[in-house]
């Protein structure tokens, strides 16, 4: 099985880390996000490289739809985090607003929100979001 170029080389997120030590870890399962923009970063991460499973486990319980499909035709090119709003290691809320640039169908687009979180049991789940014009 040959490896993802995209996991041997910097980040999708913009963080300027390593995939491996930035999304990476998160997604593989071997660390938790500790802040809310951490998984903000980490699951739009996961929707440029098509990981519906971290995205389903990310999502809190109440608010995660039922089923998820990706459109592998959307090309998400770059993450802007806007600002965050607590969201820190010993919050138990949070909110991180972003521009996230795509295209698509050869159209360019940006989606901008901002998504709120909440910390239970030290894990980090995203809740909602307000589409933002």
């Amino acid at each position: 099985m040959t490896e993802n170029p995209i996991h041997a080389g910097p980040c999708v997120c913009l963080s300027g880390e390593a995939y491996a030590d930035c999304c990476g870890r998160f997604h593989n399962g071997g660390a938790d996000a500790a802040t809310a923009e951490q998984l903000m970063r980490s699951r739009y991460s996961a929707f440029v490289l098509l990981d519906t499973e971290y995205l389903r486990k990310t999502w809190h319980p109440d608010t995660a739809p039922s089923d998820l499909e990706l459109d592998p035709a959307m090309e998400w090119r770059r993450l802007d985090i806007l600002s965050t709003s607590r969201g820190g290691p010993l919050d138990t809320e949070g909110t991180v607003e972003f521009k996230a640039h795509f295209r698509h169908d050869g159209e360019r687009g940006v989606h901008h929100e901002t998504s709120r979180f909440v910390r239970e049991n030290r894990r980090w789940y995203y809740v909602d979001a307000v589409m933002l014009a």
